[in-house]
């Protein structure tokens, strides 16, 4: 009876690894081409790309499968892909067309056709670059680019190194909204030359990408065009807080302020408070337009402060602070220092009254002496008449 049950191990073993073995044989000999076709279309949209593709002849033998393709992709000196799963035959992201940038992707093959397991091609490969022209010296230098209350956007920069007398540059701009490419309309001058943009009203730029390519021209050499890509909620810089009021109650100190004018919701600002009791200085940072502190001691007679702000985390990135507010101050009890006032000079006040008095009754009794003694002469002038 042991060996009848050792030979139904046995047998069950054997049909396990048969049926193992024939998924794994079935698996092995399933092979799929990888995508073709593939390439890196630039449409002109100043690093905004194409990367596309057309799925594997091969594929028509396996229409009870699902086909997707992985595709990964990266400016060529950065350590990371990036990687998405698609069944779709074309991909679009923006890139640094100052750098490089490379691609691969294969094709992934799961579903009846294959036993329940994944299948992948080789990869395909794919690059694009700008051939560079001019020295790297000639680029601008120094570009800034700021969205003023989330309404105005402007930028400047700083002319290349060493360029000749006639080099002038140009800005051009694109983001999803746009149909083509626009350049510049009002540009800011410094000594002739062009050294940065004020840009019209902008319709829905927020929250996508914003693509700017400043190039140069020049007679007599070949200028390097630069490329940038921002995220104009994330460079956004607003108005300073007004209205700024201190109350004081007992130990109670009450600061409250205005939000900025303009577009920017009430929820996306954070604020930045400097504040000074006597000689000594804190900062702090709240969401609120109002906040409550303490006072350190009932005797503090000197409090101010201001404020900053800019756009929060929940709404942004990153921003940019706005200026400081002007300042707003306290100063002690208003009655005592009016009764100081008042009582300070009194002393020299009184002083000088009393001076004043005396000098005028001085002077009323020389006038009576004098008057006396006159009328003293002409009564004895007269007895001597007669």
């Amino acid at each position: 009876m042991a060996f009848i049950h050792l030979d139904n191990r046995c047998l069950y073993a054997i049909l396990i690894c048969t049926a193992f073995g024939s998924t794994l044989s079935s698996n092995a000999e399933i092979k799929v081409n990888p995508p073709q076709d593939f390439e890196i279309v630039d449409p002109g949209y100043l690093g905004y790309l194409y990367l596309q593709w057309q799925p594997s002849l091969s594929l028509e033998n396996f229409k009870e499968c699902t086909v997707e393709y992985e595709l990964k992709y990266r400016n060529i000196d950065s350590e990371n892909w990036k990687t998405i799963i698609t069944k779709n035959l074309c991909y679009k992201d923006g890139f640094d067309l100052n750098k490089g940038v490379e691609a691969k992707i294969h094709t992934l093959l799961q579903g009846q056709c294959t036993n329940g397991s994944t299948v992948q091609s080789s990869w395909s490969e794919a690059t694009y670059s700008i051939a560079p022209q001019g020295n790297l010296e000639t680029k601008i230098r120094d570009m800034v680019c700021t969205y003023y209350n989330w309404q105005y956007l402007l930028c400047s920069w700083k002319l290349g190194i060493g360029v000749h007398f006639d080099t002038d540059y140009n800005l051009f701009y694109w983001y999803e909204d746009l149909d083509h490419t626009l350049q510049c309309a009002d540009y800011i001058k410094g000594n002739g030359k062009n050294v940065g943009c004020r840009f019209p009203y902008l319709e829905s730029p927020d929250y996508k990408d914003f693509y700017i390519c400043v190039n140069g021209s020049s007679k007599s050499q070949l200028i390097r065009p630069s490329y940038f890509i921002f995220q104009l909620q994330n460079i956004v810089k607003p108005s300073s807080p007004d209205y700024l009021s201190i109350t004081v109650k007992s130990e109670e100190i009450n600061l409250k302020w205005s939000m900025p004018t303009g577009p920017i919701p009430a929820k996306c600002f954070i604020y930045e408070i400097a504040f000074t009791e006597d000689d000594s200085t804190w900062v702090t940072t709240t969401f609120e337009n109002e906040m409550y502190i303490t006072r350190t001691s009932n005797k503090s007679q000197h409090l101010c402060f201001l404020v900053r702000n800019k756009v929060n985390i929940y709404c942004s990135d990153d921003g940019i602070w706005s200026e400081w507010s002007d300042k707003q101050c306290w100063k002690g009890d208003i009655r005592k220092e009016t009764l100081l006032f008042f009582l300070i000079p009194f002393p020299f006040v009184s002083l000088f009254v009393l001076l004043i008095t005396c000098l005028l009754l001085y002077n009323q009794k020389a006038i009576l002496k004098m008057v006396f003694h006159t009328r003293k002469e002409v009564f004895s002038y007269q007895e001597t008449l007669f």
